[in-house]
């Protein structure tokens, strides 16, 4: 969780939200790659990249169960919703949480 959350915030910016969820659950070179346009509200469906990386690595059976978790947290999936509720809240912390969801229900 918080390899994930230092990957984020490093100076020179070298990963996106969804990237630095990967790497920080310890995802290979090539899939952290593919999720460099999974960022700034990117990931299909508009949906935060930070929650769609950390689908990639829970089983399906518990998808819905990290969603709910994850919007109670955040506001909502939408990445842009969660930028401009009130309040918003911060992509850090949305990379904060969905590591922590992959740890609990990998």
């Amino acid at each position: 969780m918080n390899k994930a959350v230092e990957l984020f915030t490093a100076v020179p910016k070298m990963h996106n939200c969804a990237q630095a969820v990967a790497a920080g659950c310890g995802a290979d070179e090539n899939l952290v790659k593919e999720l460099s346009c999974c960022g700034g509200g990117k990931a299909p469906g508009g949906r935060c990249g930070a929650l769609h990386g950390a689908l990639l690595f829970v089983p399906p059976e518990k998808h819905e169960v990290v969603i709910r978790e994850f919007v109670n947290a955040a506001g909502s999936e939408s990445c842009r919703e969660i930028k401009t509720g009130t309040p918003p809240f911060p992509c850090s912390e949305c990379v904060r949480c969905a590591a922590e969801l992959v740890e609990k229900y990998r």
